[in-house]
């Protein structure tokens, strides 16, 4: 009979779960259910479960949840969402993946990083549900996800949580973050990347992360161009789709932007604190979220203001005080990295750009370089400390080949 693994520090706790399953992603809802509702995740009434703690004397209901998947905006999206929630008076719990530099940075709660100390008890809970018998594996992704939200449903169960937003890790229907029903779902930009696991086009990657949806309840598309395959399946499982240019729509000038949708109306809007163009679909996006469930979280045109103005996020689009001037960017597609040229060609003149790069392997590499290229002077690659990455020395053959 196998001993159930304990340690009193999240390093240990981080260094245990890195072994104990063979692959990175391992599809399929079935086993991180299990072990949820072995855990006292308790059922909705559409059969998935809630971040609500079933097993105290008194719940407090269902936690108020709003999943977001997409391949780009992922981050930012949330970061709006906790900020003008933050700004309404609201407190917050959000979940983000993979982390810049400590694991703490996948879950804020009010806008402030968790403590390591805090998520003691809930790995020990995860592992000590997972090895009942029969035993279950669990990827480092289930496995820490189901960690930070029994975190999160015990800061819940507290009166410390009062809506939960939570980012898909990668496409949508046999993501993890899916075993839990959303009162709200928002798709951002819709583009190609993780092809081998999510299919080869648009259409294919689409229907996969259309499936966070749940019927009856609001769907957001920020994407302005959607694949048929997303709108499709809202209609077909009855989703209240809300749609870019036909259930809300943006407009402005240099100075200020304006939204509308659904019988209400923002005008003067100052643009998002996020740098880059491309953050103004993600806001329209967040507006339509923050419309579709003001009967749970009522917020005013001020905390929206707020939450634009204050809203904050690291390594996108991220400029650093001083001089040379440093951006920090976590661009790892070709669409994610064609924002990034365009915002960095509207930043002005300077004598010389220098790119310290890496990459993970599995990524298109050769699409990246050859978007970006154009704009380096000089570039300092780099080895990343895992195995998926691809060495500075591969890279700089392919940078050599790139035209």
């Amino acid at each position: 009979m196998q001993t159930m693994f304990s340690a009193q520090n999240l390093p240990d706790w981080l260094a245990y779960v890195e072994g104990i399953h063979p692959k990175t992603w391992d599809f399929g809802l079935a086993r991180v259910r299990e072990v949820a509702v072995r855990m006292g995740f308790p059922a909705s009434e559409l059969g998935g479960l809630r971040i609500d703690d079933a097993r105290a004397g008194e719940s407090r209901g269902p936690c108020p949840l709003i999943t977001v998947g997409g391949t780009n905006g992922k981050g930012s999206t949330c970061a709006m969402l906790e900020s003008i929630y933050g700004q309404a008076g609201f407190k917050t719990a959000v979940h983000t993946s993979p982390h810049l530099v400590r694991f703490e940075e996948r879950l804020r709660l009010s806008g402030q990083e968790v403590a390591g100390d805090a998520l003691v008890e809930p790995f020990a809970a995860v592992e000590a549900a997972r090895t009942q018998a029969p035993e279950i594996s669990l990827t480092y992704f289930e496995f820490t996800l189901l960690a930070l939200c029994d975190c999160i449903r015990r800061a819940h169960a507290a009166g410390e949580v009062d809506v939960v937003i939570l980012e898909v890790g990668l496409g949508g229907r046999l993501d993890a973050v899916n075993i839990f029903d959303a009162d709200c779902s928002i798709l951002t930009s819709i583009d190609l990347d993780h092809m081998e696991y999510l299919g080869p086009t648009r259409e294919a990657i689409g229907l996969e992360k259309a499936q966070i949806m749940r019927p009856s309840r609001p769907a957001v598309l920020s994407d302005p161009v959607p694949p048929h395959t997303v709108t499709e399946y809202a209609a077909q499982i009855g989703a209240d789709l809300w749609i870019t240019g036909r259930d809300f729509n943006v407009s402005g000038d240099k100075q200020q932007w304006g939204w509308a949708g659904r019988g209400r109306r923002y005008s003067g809007l100052g643009y998002p604190a996020l740098r880059g163009a491309n953050q103004l679909l993600n806001a329209a996006g967040v507006l339509a979220a923050v419309e579709a469930m003001r009967p749970q979280l009522p917020v005013s045109a001020q905390a929206v203001r707020n939450g634009f103005a204050f809203v904050e996020l690291p390594g996108r689009f991220q400029m650093i005080p001083g001089q040379p001037a440093v951006v920090l960017d976590v661009a790892h597609n070709p669409h994610a990295v064609a924002a990034l040229a365009e915002n960095l060609d509207a930043m002005g003149f300077y004598p010389g750009t220098h790119a310290v790069f890496g990459v993970m392997a599995d990524k298109d590499v050769d699409a990246v370089l050859a978007r970006i290229k154009p704009l380096v002077d000089h570039w300092y690659l780099c080895d990343l400390p895992t195995a998926r990455a691809a060495s500075a020395q591969e890279l700089a053959a392919k940078l050599g080949g790139v035209r």
